[in-house]
């Protein structure tokens, strides 16, 4: 039983010793994407109209965002805001999925079952991110539509926001815009 013992001990030792001598592959590092993303963190007041009908008064929203990094990677931002007396909270996640050579992200609110997920590009200027994900469509119930956020930096402290819905005739139709002003830099933003 010391024998067989004695073995396994040495096998493991020999297995581990191996591991080591290769090396744990390197951890991957934030990219130029990833920090281009920096620019969201800190905290923010939002200003928004959303257009609910060619009949109808646009719905103006009042908000904050909480944005922070994760890692380098994940830029993650907590949305709270305010429309006609209904409150909402939001958790956006926007990351750069370097294999895919795409922006990623996640949405999700208090004020629907649907986990948006998010695929996009930045601007060959470097303004402006545009993000696309399926949902659910406001005008036909249990159908899927495609939707797109568009993120414009104005300046370093402004971001304009456009929300739009692709129509059954192939056009895209606004329904929200907005406007995000910088309030505070985040510490680790400002360094």
């Amino acid at each position: 039983m010391l024998t067989f013992r004695s073995l396994m001990l040495g096998l493991a030792l020999c297995v581990t010793s191996q591991c080591c001598a290769q090396g744990m592959p390197e951890l991957p590092k934030p990219q130029k994407e990833h920090e281009w993303l920096q620019q969201f963190v800190g905290q923010w007041e939002t200003e928004s109209e959303a257009f609910m009908g060619p009949d109808q008064p646009a719905v103006k929203c009042r908000g904050t965002m909480s944005a922070r990094m994760l890692g380098g990677f994940w830029v993650i931002s907590d949305v709270s805001g305010d429309a006609m007396g209904t409150q909402m909270a939001a958790l956006q996640t926007i990351g750069y999925d370097a294999q895919a050579k795409k922006y990623v992200g996640t949405w999700i609110d208090s004020m629907a079952n649907h986990m948006w997920k998010y695929e996009g590009t930045v601007d060959s200027a470097g303004k402006t991110l545009t993000l696309e994900a399926e949902g659910p469509n406001f005008m036909l119930d249990g159908k899927l539509a495609k939707f797109r956020d568009i993120y414009e930096f104005k300046s370093k402290d402004e971001i304009a926001l456009t929300s739009q819905m692709l129509g059954d005739d192939g056009q895209w139709i606004t329904f929200m815009t907005g406007v995000s002003k910088r309030v505070q830099v985040a510490a680790a933003a400002a360094k």
